[in-house]
């Protein structure tokens, strides 16, 4: 059968009309999904990045942080040294090594042996803690316990992110040539992160680093006075009240000082152990030392650095401290309290940036 013109009852055929298809992003339903999409590969990568690699990101932090402290004391020293950035930068850098230097030098050669001998008073001194409670049946007779061993490897598992000395050296070098490098440029890393936001957030942006900086050089500044006094004190009045290795455990509690309620834990029970060592009455005395000095530095030294920084609640530090401690080590129980302050400041300008409200004085000028 011959197939012959169209009748006049068909109807023409539709014109081919091109739409966009799933390549053409000047689609507007296609450019939406394809920006949640990206949002969520996005955040996958992020926390991808973050955990395969957490331990270069810390010495980066930790490196700031340095910065940080380097930054504080060459304007502090500006205020009795009117001389150039640079030259003032240079003074603090070198005292800072040589304080490191001398505390080195002081712990290995003057403490050492001290050291050694407060090692053997905890492990001997919780023995005994371990005798006495197992003979209250707190514990199972029978089974030995070597709480050196036991503290050797909380020790190990807790700087396992850190690895071995020369890990520990080489992560500390790091942290320190990072800190040289941005409190040298400061304004530079500024100008370089705020490069990459919209012009419109760019004002915010370098109020909130301005604040978040002037935060952290009061809070680490306050954090070092409260350190000098507790070392300095402990020493004083253990020594006063004849507690062997008074100087080590000064040190010790001066250092540790720098983890809030962690450190004074870890100090208390090391003097503690040292004062029962030679008796019980430097056992009483080294209590009364402990819970005087601390506080002292918590009613008096913590309440006016929060006055003037950041007031973070105790129990929102120790939950950052272990969450920071059990995801990054060492590094990050030390780091713990800057950056809990630094994510409090930001949250604190995106809110007043979102309210409307103006931002507040970036601080004062470097």
């Amino acid at each position: 059968m011959a197939l012959g013109p169209a009748s006049a009852d068909t109807p023409p055929p539709e014109p081919h009309i091109e739409r966009p298809g799933p390549a053409e992003f000047r689609d507007p339903a296609v450019r939406d999904e394809f920006k949640r999409a990206s949002v969520w590969i996005g955040m996958a990568l992020v926390v991808v990045g973050i955990i395969t690699l957490a331990q270069p990101l810390m010495l980066i932090v930790g490196g700031m942080v340095f910065s940080v402290l380097l930054d504080g004391g060459t304007r502090l020293l500006g205020r009795v040294l009117p001389i150039r950035r640079g030259w003032r930068l240079g003074i603090v850098i070198i005292g800072a090594i040589a304080f490191l230097g001398w505390v080195g030098w002081f712990a290995g050669t003057t403490l050492a042996a001290q050291a050694e001998a407060l090692r053997a008073v905890v492990t001997l001194q919780g023995e005994r803690l371990l005798a006495w409670a197992t003979g209250l049946g707190l514990l199972p007779k029978g089974e030995t316990f070597d709480i050196g061993k036991q503290i050797a490897g909380s020790v190990g598992r807790l700087t396992s992110a850190v690895g071995s000395a020369l890990g520990a050296l080489t992560s500390a070098i790091l942290i320190v040539v990072i800190g040289i490098f941005i409190a040298a440029e400061p304004r530079l890393y500024d100008r370089g992160v705020a490069w990459m936001l919209p012009l419109r957030h760019r004002t915010y942006f370098y109020v909130i680093t301005h604040r978040v900086g002037a935060t952290l050089r009061r809070l680490l500044g306050g954090r070092l006075v409260g350190m000098a006094f507790e070392g300095v004190f402990t020493f004083a009045m253990l020594s006063l009240g004849g507690v062997p290795m008074a100087a080590l455990l000064g040190l010790i509690t001066g250092l540790l000082a720098f983890l809030p309620n962690i450190g004074a834990i870890v100090s208390g029970v090391l003097m503690v152990a040292a004062g029962f060592s030679a008796g019980n009455g430097e056992g009483l005395w080294a209590i009364f030392v402990y819970f005087f000095v601390q506080n002292v530095d918590g009613y008096v030294v913590v309440p006016y650095i929060a006055r003037r920084t950041v007031d973070l609640a105790p129990a929102l530090v120790l939950a950052a401290q272990l969450v920071m401690g059990a995801l990054f080590g060492l590094i990050g129980l030390l780091l713990a309290d800057p950056v809990l302050a630094a994510i409090k400041v930001t949250l604190e300008e995106l809110s007043r940036m979102r309210a409307g409200e103006p931002p507040t004085e970036p601080g004062e000028p470097i």
